[in-house]
C-alpha cells in the first residue's frame, strides 16, 4: 500500500531543480534511513514474539493485563529454560512475513524511482506483540509527487501486489509442503462449539488438493506468514480509491468507471459484513468497509497524460485480477 501527498510548490524566484534534488537526497539521509531501520527492527521484534506465542502454552488469565502480556511472558519463560524452539519459529515467521511485505512495498518504491517520482523507503509498522494476529500493521511508502501519466500510475499500482505475490507464492508452497496433519484433539477443539477457524484462500485450497493435505493442519510459521500476506494482497487489490487495485482500475478504465466500480465493490464489502453478522460470524469486513468509504470520500487524483496502456499492461491487469481471486477470502475467520 502506498500513500500520496501534494508536491511542494516553488516561487518563480526559486530554481526548481535544486530543491527537488535536495528533497530526494533527504529521503535517503542518514537520519531517515535510521528511522526506517528502527521501525524495521522494532517490527521484527514484535512479529517474532507474536509468531513464537502461537507455539507455546499460555496460562489462562482473564484480566486485561494478563491477556496482553501472558503470551509474551510464556515465550520469554520458554527461552529462559533453554527451549529456543518457539523463538526459532518466531524468527522464521518474521523472515517470511517481512520479506513478502518488503517485496510489496519495494515494488512500489522501485517503480516510483523508474519514473523519477519521489517516494520514501518502506515504513514498517509494529504492533504490540501477541495482541494482533501478526504483530504488525503492515508497511507503507509515501509517494511525495503526483503521478502524471496513466502508464506510471498503472505500473506503480500493480508493482507492489505482483512483487509481493511473487514471494508469497513460494512461501505458501513451502509452508504447505512441510505442513503436518493436526492431531485429533486440536481438530475437535477447532470444530467444536466456540472454536475459531481460519479459512484458506483459493490458492491454498488448490495447493492442498495437489499436495494431498487434509483439511486440518498444524500451525507452522511459513504457512501463517503466507496466509497473512495473501489477505493483505487481496485487500490492497480491492479496486477502490487509492488502493493498489484502485490505481490499476483508474489507469485501465478511467475516472468515471473507477468511481462506479469503487461504489459497487464497497457495497459488496458492506454486504459481506452484514452477512457475517446475520450468520453470527466475526464481522471481519466491517472495518474494511469503513476504510473503503473513507477512500471513496478522499477520491483519486487525476492523471494528466492519457496515453494508451498497451496490450502488455492489459495482460498484467488480468493477471492482477487472477491474483486477487486466488488470495481473496470471503470469510477469513469463522466461528462454530
Amino acid at each position: 500500500m502506498e500513500n500520496t501527498e501534494q508536491p511542494y510548490l516553488f516561487t518563480e524566484f526559486q530554481p526548481v531543480q535544486q530543491p527537488v534534488v535536495r528533497e530526494r537526497e533527504a529521503e535517503l539521509s542518514p537520519s531517515r534511513v535510521m528511522l526506517h531501520t528502527v521501525l524495521l527492527v522494532t517490527t521484527a521484534i514484535t512479529t517474532t514474539l507474536t509468531g513464537a506465542a502461537w507455539t507455546v502454552q499460555v496460562q489462562e488469565d482473564s484480566s486485561i493485563l494478563g491477556l496482553l502480556i501472558s503470551p509474551t511472558l510464556a515465550v520469554l519463560k520458554e527461552a529462559a529454560t533453554g527451549n529456543l524452539d518457539p523463538l526459532a519459529k518466531g524468527l522464521l515467521f518474521t523472515f517470511t512475513l517481512l520479506m513478502i511485505l518488503g517485496a510489496h512495498e519495494l515494488g512500489h518504491y522501485f517503480a516510483c524511482r523508474h519514473y523519477g517520482i519521489r517516494a520514501t523507503l518502506p515504513f514498517f509498522i509494529p504492533a504490540p506483540p501477541t495482541i494482533t494476529l501478526f504483530g504488525t500493521l503492515g508497511a507503507v511508502i509515501k509517494i511525495k509527487e503526483p503521478i502524471k501519466s496513466r502508464r506510471a500510475l498503472f505500473d506503480i499500482g500493480i508493482a507492489g501486489p505482483l512483487a509481493g505475490f511473487a514471494f508469497a507464492l513460494p512461501a505458501a508452497i513451502i509452508g504447505l509442503i512441510f505442513a503436518t496433519p493436526a492431531p485429533p484433539a486440536a481438530v475437535s477443539a477447532a470444530s467444536g462449539a466456540g472454536g475459531v477457524q481460519f479459512n484458506d484462500p483459493l490458492l491454498f485450497i488448490l495447493l492442498s488438493k495437489v499436495l494431498g493435505l487434509p483439511k486440518w493442519i498444524e500451525w507452522n510459521p511459513i504457512y501463517w506468514a503466507a496466509w497473512g500476506t495473501m489477505l493483505v494482497t487481496a485487500l490492497n487489490l480491492f479496486p477502490v480509491g487509492q488502493l493498489d487495485g484502485g490505481h490499476v482500475v483508474y489507469a485501465v478504465a478511467g475516472r468515471r468507471a473507477h468511481m462506479w466500480i469503487s461504489r459497487i465493490v464497497a457495497l459488496g464489502c458492506a454486504a459481506l459484513a452484514v452477512l457475517s453478522i446475520v450468520w453470527d460470524q466475526p464481522p471481519v469486513y466491517i472495518l474494511w468497509t469503513l476504510v473503503l468509504l473513507f477512500l471513496m470520500k478522499v477520491g483519486h487524483p487525476p492523471v494528466i497524460q492519457e496515453e494508451p496502456l498497451g496490450s502488455a499492461r492489459i495482460g498484467l491487469a488480468i493477471l492482477a485480477l487472477l491474483v486477487f481471486l486466488l488470495c481473496f477470502m470471503p470469510f477469513p475467520i469463522t466461528s462454530n
